[in-house]
């Protein structure tokens, strides 16, 4: 039997026995009788089988020569005993006696009979085979081996040629697989793979590299094109090879690291692709066909592809492609980059910028570079475009452009491109620099100081945007944003807004837009405000189908308020404009809503804490007292049955808690009078030692007045009731002159005009003046509005008593740059006290870090109220610049 890598005609040792080995063999058969096969299988009643060498399968063995039919277990056969046994077993415990397999098994005797037809078992458990010889049956070939190698190797090498040829296959594959085969059997494998290594250098040399030399002055995609052909060429070459030596390249190449394969990559690469002449034009070609891919050109993507593809499979790629295409990279981005930061405005070289590297990594993406390219190209694009034009990226005047414009995508994109490198940070002194040249033209543009908070909101809402969306939440930019805000809200000068007074501008203005909010409720809010809140939720939303909860929408405007406010140093200015104002609205009843009262008092105690709201809920509560003062009061005349022509309702307010109004002399009409004056006995009798002043200036009642076209309910303030009392006995064009009204009245010049103009001036004119005009001269006169009309019957006319007049603005002001002056002077008294001797810079800056929440004074304000205290002998000054406390 042949084994599967035996080769054939070989002699072998375990092919043939040896000469002593057959002596002992027949001299063991002669000397003892032989045991065959069938006595050890004689308990089988199948027929004997055969086992042919080339197949697995068993065979029944068919009668041979004169054997009997009716004894099919004990049929013998009368060939002759093969020269040599095939199979020998030795038993150990029969002294040495062989079991011969080979030669045709003798009868064995018939079973001895039972009584009931079964047969004695003829099996011995002691016994068996015991050695297993092996042989080969193919005869040594006489041939000669070289005369057979020739042979095959003619047809192979004719094989070749055609398949070189490309011809079509007239030859068969497994004749020459066969003979391959043979060839490697007989250990002639080394010299068929030496033969078959010259032929395919041969061809490649001649067939496939002389072409390309031929075309080496074509142009280099030309060239690059031709060894595509060529090594496609090669590589279907590859496939019949592999067919006809298979069995070479398992058994002999395989083990020596070496295959078929890796030999034509071999060939192809250190003939074709390393040749001096053909490599440049190759490694070119491909370099050529990026540079058209970047200029835009139209190049055959399918040839760049193969390209890349072949340098893979060639593993040349790293070595000779990577490194060009880099350099020839390299040059283009400098070139690139530098063309396009001069010619482009800031957003589109960003555009652009971000453009080419999202075409550069798809291109290596598309055709299979290798990472490294990928890297190292990615490196160069932001070497060049990114971090070598740092400066141009976080230009302070182009930044500011893209500002203006809120150009929150442009923005981004910056933004984005600089973080690559780690450079997003480096935005922050250019968008400090805008946010604070923004807000401070704000805060300083006397023109529009009215509109002041509303571009202050609608900037932080553009600021708080760009760095959500454009900035990515970046931490440094948000604390750049915050300082930003900070320093220029706080900045302050003496100008004509604040009346000379370095007070903070941005505080009033806040507290008059809470004001305002509180007074008109949601319906005051600034449409752009309500828009950028609802645009932020759903971009497409229409300004005309706008709608919103009204308490959300105003929570939302006094958190937006709060924010604001949490900028301002100054407290002090936005607590006294603030109260005075809050005073305003319980006075005159104008709070749209009491619960969004309460909800800014308890923000405002949150933020500033409870001593800062202290007096203003005192003043919440006493109005609920009066409420309930007024309440008893009126209980108490109707318990006596006193008829009161005047409907009173009367506001007692603590002194110490309220603004401090001044007594404005007015003559009271007699009826009013008698009505206070009883009020007060009852309020005396009930809380002695109390006092009561009367504010005139603060009340407001409601009259009927009759119009020849209607009569009206008017709600005016006192002043305007008293001088419109004195047109009750008047007829009809009658005309009544200032100073008569001036004597009635008994109010001050600066009251009384302001009086008749909100009456004879303003929108609603129940008196006319005589003559036409918007100013009040005290040559004029008055006559009754006889052709007066207005479609509603209730109308409100005491708009003057709720506008601040300017004399109240500077009075304002002054206070509170006084009280700041007294606080200054008692923290350095404090800081004094504690320190005893202390440098004039190191108590600078404590008395700043100390009233800083109040409102700091320039430092020569501080200096003024530091020489104030050494005149008053507080502290004395020192050797080397120093003060020391006096006790």
């Amino acid at each position: 039997m042949q084994g599967p890598h035996s080769p054939a005609g070989a002699d072998s040792d375990n092919a043939q026995p040896s000469s002593d080995r057959k002596r002992k063999l027949h001299q063991a058969r002669d000397a003892t009788k032989q045991q065959t096969i069938s006595d050890v299988l004689s308990t089988s009643q199948q027929k004997p089988t055969t086992v042919s060498p080339r197949s697995k399968r068993v065979k029944p063995n068919p009668p041979d020569g004169e054997a009997s039919s009716h004894h099919p277990a004990t049929a013998t056969s009368t060939r002759p005993l093969p020269p040599e046994k095939m199979y020998t077993f030795t038993s150990k415990r029969n002294n040495g006696e062989v079991i011969d397999l080979t030669g045709t098994p003798s009868p064995a005797p018939s079973p001895a009979r039972r009584p009931n037809g079964a047969r004695k078992p003829n099996f011995n458990p002691h016994t068996g085979a015991k050695q297993l010889v092996v042989k080969n049956l193919k005869k040594p070939s006489t041939k000669d081996p070289w005369e057979y190698f020739n042979t095959i190797w003619t047809k192979i090498d004719a094989a070749l040629d055609t398949v070189f040829k490309g011809d079509e296959i007239n030859f068969s594959l497994e004749t020459l697989y066969k003979g391959v085969e043979n060839i490697c059997r007989q250990n002639q494998a080394a010299d068929l793979a030496n033969k078959l290594h010259e032929k395919c250098r041969t061809y490649v040399e001649t067939g496939l590299k002389d072409p390309l030399i031929a075309k080496a002055s074509a142009s280099n995609v030309d060239v690059l094109k031709a060894a595509l052909s060529a090594w496609k060429t090669w590589r279907a070459h590859q496939k019949p090879l592999l067919w006809i030596f298979c069995f070479l390249d398992r058994s002999y190449l395989l083990p020596r690291n070496q295959t078929l394969d890796a030999q034509s990559i071999v060939f192809f690469r250190t003939l074709i692709c390393e040749d001096p002449t053909l490599q440049p034009k190759i490694v070119m070609g491909v370099c050529d066909l990026v540079a058209a891919d970047r200029s835009g050109d139209d190049f055959d993507k399918d040839i760049f592809k193969d390209a890349v593809s072949m340098f893979h499979s060639l593993t040349i790629y790293t070595s000779t492609l990577e490194p060009k295409l880099l350099e020839l990279s390299q040059q283009y981005i400098i070139s690139w980059g530098e063309q396009s930061s001069a010619s482009k405005s800031l957003a589109e070289y960003v555009r652009s910028v971000m453009e080419l590297i999202e075409r550069e990594m798809e291109r290596c993406e598309l055709f299979n570079f290798e990472a490294t390219t990928s890297r190292d190209l990615l490196g160069l694009l932001e070497e060049h475009l990114i971090q070598k034009q740092q400066e141009r990226l976080v230009n302070r005047d182009e930044i500011a452009d893209l500002m203006d414009e809120n150009a929150v995508h442009d923005l981004e994109q910056t933004y984005k491109l600089l973080d690559r490198r780690g450079l997003g940070t480096k935005l922050r002194p250019a968008f400090e620099k805008w946010i604070e040249d923004t807000g401070t033209a704000i805060v300083f543009d006397e023109k529009e100081q009215e509109s002041m908070i509303i571009k202050l909101l609608t900037l932080k809402k553009q600021l708080d945007t760009v760095w959500r969306v454009s900035f990515h939440r970046d931490t440094e930019l948000g604390h750049g944003l915050r300082e930003a805000f900070e320093l220029f809200i706080n900045k302050s000068k003496k100008t004509t807004a604040t009346w000379n007074t370095d007070n903070s501008k941005p505080g009033e203005m806040i507290a008059k837009y809470v004001d305002t909010l509180l007074r008109g409720g949601a319906k005051a809010i600034p449409t752009q405000l309500s828009l950028i809140a609802a645009k932020q939720a759903d971009p497409e939303v229409d300004e005309n189908e706008l709608a919103f909860d009204e308490d959300t929408e105003m929570n939302n405007q006094l958190d937006q308020v709060l924010d604001l406010f949490r900028f301002v140093h100054g407290k002090a200015v936005f607590e006294a404009f603030y109260k005075k104002d809050f005073a305003r609205r319980l006075l005159m009843g104008r709070s749209a809503s009491a619960d969004a009262e309460r909800s800014m008092l308890a923000r405002l105690k949150t933020e500033c804490g409870a001593g800062f709201t202290q007096n203003l809920e005192q003043m919440f509560k006493d109005i609920d007292l009066s409420r309930e003062e007024l309440g008893s009061y009126k209980s108490l005349l109707e318990e006596r049955g006193d008829k009161v022509g005047v409907d009173l309702s009367v506001n007692i307010l603590s002194a110490s808690a309220w603004p401090t109004y001044p007594d404005i002399p007015v003559v009271i009409p007699t009826e009013i009078q008698g009505a206070l004056d009883k009020f007060t006995d009852h309020y005396k009798s009930k809380h002695s030692g109390r006092k009561l002043d009367w504010k005139h200036a603060l009340a407001h009642c409601q009259i009927r007045a009759r119009f020849p076209k209607g009569n009206k309910e008017l709600i005016v303030s006192s002043f305007q009731a008293v001088v419109m009392l004195l047109f009750n006995n008047v007829k009809p064009g009658e005309h009544l002159s200032y100073e008569l009204l001036k004597a009635e009245t008994g109010l001050p010049p600066p009251e009384l005009k302001r009086t008749l103009q909100s009456l004879a001036c303003a929108k609603l004119r129940p008196l006319t003046k005589h003559p036409k005009g918007r100013d009040i001269n005290e040559t004029d006169t008055f006559t009754f509005n006889e052709k007066f009309t207005h479609e509603k019957y209730r109308l409100k006319v005491n708009q003057v008593q709720l506008k601040e007049t300017k004399e109240e603005n500077k009075e304002t002001h002054e206070r509170v740059a006084a009280d700041r002056n007294f606080e200054t002077q008692a923290a350095i008294v404090r800081i004094m006290k504690s320190r005893k001797r202390i440098g004039h810079a190191q108590l600078v800056a404590e008395v700043i870090e100390a009233t800083k929440k109040r409102g700091v004074l320039s430092v020569q304000d501080i200096k003024k109220n530091i020489d104030r205290l050494v005149d008053k002998d507080y502290m004395e000054r020192e050797e080397n610049n120093e003060y020391s406390y006096i006790a």
